[in-house]
C-alpha cells in the first residue's frame, strides 16, 4: 500500500469502539471486516448521494535515548471514503505526502575534511539536492582527508551523533558512534564499512551507513523541525568528531581532533 514504513500491527480504525479488530494480519498486509454502519463509520447523504467515511490510523515506534528520542517509523492515516449513487461507485483514494526536501550542508574542517553521501558507485555533488529520504532508508556516508599525500596520516571517527538543529551541544540528541563504535542503543544500529585497498590512501578514508529516522518530542511524539517546533517533517544534523593521527617519528603520533557537520 505504501514505501513508507509502517507498523502493521499498529494500525487500527481511528474511531472504533472495542470488537473492531482485524480479522486477518500478516507481515505484508492487514485485513477489517465490518458491517458498514459500524466501527466508527460515518454516513451522510448529500444531494442524490450516500457517501460513508472511516479512517485507518497507525501508531509509531519511538526510540529513547539518554539525551533524546527519535523514530524511523511513519505516521499512516488512511481515509476511506464510499459514495453510493443507484448502483455506481466511487473507489477508494489514497494519498501519501513525502516530508519536504533537506538541504546539502557539508563544513570544511582544518585539515580540509569531507562528509559525503554515496550512491552505488558514485556520490552526491552540490547539483544532486535537494535529496528525499524515506524512513529507515540507508545512507552511505563517508569522511575523508582532502589535498594530503602522506600515507602515515589515519583518520579515525570519535563520537558521532544528530540533533534537530545547528547547536551540536544542545538536546535532544542521538547517538550514532561511541568512541568509534556503533551505539547499541538503536534498534538499527550503524554499521562501520571496512575500507578497501583499492584507494590510494585508505588510511584516509572512513565509511559507514546509518538508517534514516527523525527526531520526534518524546512526550508527543511528534516529529521536530530544527527550531525544536512541531512539524509534519525532520532534519537531521550529524555531528562527526573525529582525530586525524599524524606521526612524528620512531612510531610515534599526535592527533589533530576536528568536528565535522553535514545534514541527513
Amino acid at each position: 500500500m505504501s514505501d513508507h514504513p509502517i507498523i502493521l500491527d499498529s494500525v487500527r480504525l481511528a474511531y472504533a469502539q472495542t470488537g473492531c479488530d482485524p480479522i486477518r494480519m500478516t507481515e505484508a498486509f492487514v485485513i477489517f471486516r465490518f458491517p458498514v454502519m459500524q466501527c466508527g463509520t460515518t454516513v451522510q447523504v448529500i444531494g442524490d448521494k450516500l457517501i460513508y467515511e472511516n479512517q485507518l490510523i497507525s501508531s509509531i515506534d519511538v526510540q529513547t535515548g539518554p539525551d533524546g528520542s527519535i523514530t524511523r517509523d511513519s505516521t499512516f492515516i488512511f481515509h476511506a471514503r464510499c459514495i453510493y449513487n443507484a448502483s455506481d461507485f466511487l473507489p477508494v483514494q489514497v494519498e501519501v505526502f513525502l516530508p519536504p526536501t533537506p538541504a546539502p550542508v557539508t563544513q570544511a574542517g582544518p585539515l580540509r575534511l569531507e562528509l559525503r553521501i554515496a550512491t552505488g558507485r558514485s556520490y552526491l555533488t552540490e547539483r544532486d539536492y535537494p535529496v528525499v529520504k524515506v524512513l529507515r532508508d540507508p545512507i552511505y556516508m563517508e569522511v575523508r582527508i582532502l589535498q594530503r599525500t602522506d600515507p602515515n596520516l589515519v583518520l579515525s571517527l570519535h563520537h558521532c551523533w544528530a540533533t534537530p538543529n545547528a547547536n551540536p551541544l544542545e538536546q535532544p540528541q542521538w547517538p550514532i558512534l561511541v568512541d568509534g563504535c556503533p551505539f547499541l542503543g538503536d534498534n538499527y544500529r550503524t554499521q562501520l564499512v571496512p575500507i578497501g585497498s583499492e584507494l590510494p590512501f585508505p588510511t584516509h578514508h572512513q565509511r559507514f551507513v546509518l538508517s534514516t529516522f527523525a527526531f520526534v518530542d518524546s512526550a508527543s511524539q511528534i516529529a521536530l523541525d530544527g527550531e525544536h517546533q512541531m512539524s509534519t517533517a525532520s532534519m537531521a544534523l550529524l555531528y562527526l568528531k573525529m582525530h586525524v593521527w599524524v606521526p612524528l617519528g620512531g612510531g610515534v603520533y599526535t592527533h589533530i581532533q576536528s568536528i565535522l557537520e553535514g545534514a541527513i
